[in-house]
């Protein structure tokens, strides 16, 4: 559904109405298209001393084909402003930060990037684990300043782990990551610490087989999309009531339909048959298929609560169990989890919906170790509030808080979605694992 009042401030009218009424400005967000730089202007790199990420960060923007600076120039906008904080280990350091972004926050270009790395907190102690865990307050907060645009992120890294931090830095630094804002990600704390780069960035995802559920519409539609556009076949899943628009998706991309009910009892074991004879396994898992049955709790019926914890969490973890036991995943094999944050923030009338979210976030805590021993990884993304066909149904009033509520005062699109799922599959992404992403624009709600 189209966003009205975002059109209305693009107007003559609105360009001069919002600022002087201080109404909500959001901005035009600048999504990903093939061909297209990685950033409108260079990236400034800084970092404390005694960081150890300087020499593989500048051996990636550089890939990236990105002008790398390490001194502002007051005549160009920098695109991104990427700093080294692993070197800050005592609070008193954390003087760095203000020196390095204070002179140059207000120049970021429209649609810039902000990015941070540090040391996993957990993976530090004293005074540094301290030091380390200010840098999300400095980060989330950096989020909301920005204009324009701009994100923030906060990405912690392993030691052992410097040199796989491409994929993540190429998804943060692009289009890509438009509605992506004041996340924190951590890469090599999941038992995994090194990754190898795809043969191609453009289509990381060839030779790969993907399978995604709940395909035949919205986000899961856009989901296979993007999975097929980096290069993977994808077995597109869905209730056989939704075969026409089923059909329609797969034969869009070039992929597979398959009509199933996944709360059928026998139906991971007959999604493990088909997979394994007719793809010889799946590489990558995408568990987006949910239902809703909205209402409070008082009033919610014991069928409704089943329904939509079988859908939404129970089937997931029967599925993952027989496609891990037969090995119908292959090594390297990635699962993503689609959450939401009504599972990390609660939401009136959703008890049974958000606990089952919250749980998706549960199974990715509890099966991350076992995936790394495996191979792979699992990680989930929960999304805020995304333009759909289902959010188009909400009240008018309701659905415009949902939009404004954030650091980019608009609602997403199913692609910003899928940009994240496509890179936690990248293998690139091979050290990121246990991790939890709000694809939200940093709405207010939630952590």
């Amino acid at each position: 559904m189209a966003d009205r009042y975002h059109s209305f401030t693009r107007t003559p009218v609105g360009k001069f109405l919002v600022p002087r009424l201080g109404l909500p400005n959001p901005p035009t967000l600048r999504r990903y298209r093939p061909g297209q730089p990685a950033l409108e202007g260079p990236a400034l790199l800084g970092g404390a001393p005694g960081g150890r990420l300087e020499k593989p960060l500048t051996a990636q923007l550089g890939a990236l084909g990105l002008q790398v600076r390490t001194v502002a120039a007051d005549e160009v906008r920098p695109g991104a402003l990427v700093f080294d904080a692993t070197g800050i280990t005592a609070p008193e350091q954390l003087r760095e930060l203000h020196r390095f972004f204070q002179p140059v926050i207000r120049k970021v270009a429209a649609g810039g990037r902000v990015v941070v790395l540090g040391t996993p907190p957990e993976l530090a102690s004293g005074r540094e684990r301290i030091a380390q865990r200010a840098l999300e307050g400095f980060v989330r907060s950096v989020g909301k300043e920005l204009k324009r645009g701009a994100t923030a992120q906060l990405v912690y890294v392993a030691e052992g782990a410097e040199d796989a931090t491409e994929s993540t830095l190429r998804f943060l630094l692009s289009a890509k990551s438009a509605f992506v804002d004041g996340q924190v990600i951590r890469i090599g704390t999941g038992g995994v610490t090194t990754a190898t780069a795809p043969e191609s960035w453009e289509t990381p995802l060839a030779g790969k087989v993907a399978l995604v559920t709940g395909a035949s519409r919205g986000i899961g539609a856009a989901i296979a999309e993007v999975l097929a556009r980096d290069g993977a076949h994808v077995v597109a899943l869905d209730i056989p009531a939704q075969g026409a628009d089923l059909s329609a998706v797969a034969n869009k991309i070039g992929g597979s339909a398959l009509q199933l009910d996944i709360t059928a009892t026998d139906a991971p074991a007959r999604l493990a048959e088909y997979l394994t004879q007719r793809h010889g396994g799946v590489d990558v898992v995408v568990h987006n298929a949910g239902i809703t049955r909205d209402k409070t709790l008082g009033n919610l019926d014991g069928s409704a609560w089943d329904a939509v914890l079988t859908v939404n969490l129970v089937a997931q973890l029967a599925v993952n169990d027989t496609l891990l036991a037969e090995k119908v995943l292959r090594a390297n094999g990635r699962i993503v989890g689609v959450s939401s944050i009504a599972g990390i923030a609660g939401n009136l009338g959703q008890t049974n919906y958000a606990t089952s979210k919250a749980g998706v976030i549960g199974m990715v805590d509890d099966s991350a170790a076992a995936l790394a021993e495996y191979g792979g990884t699992i990680n989930a993304v929960a999304p805020g509030f995304i333009e759909t066909k289902m959010t188009a149904q909400v009240p008018v009033v309701i659905r415009e808080v949902g939009r404004r509520l954030s650091s980019l005062a608009q609602g997403g699109l199913p692609v910003d979605v899928a940009e994240t799922i496509a890179w936690y599959a990248n293998p690139g992404s091979a050290a990121v694992n246990g991790n939890v992403v709000r694809v939200c624009g940093q709405a207010f709600l939630g952590a």
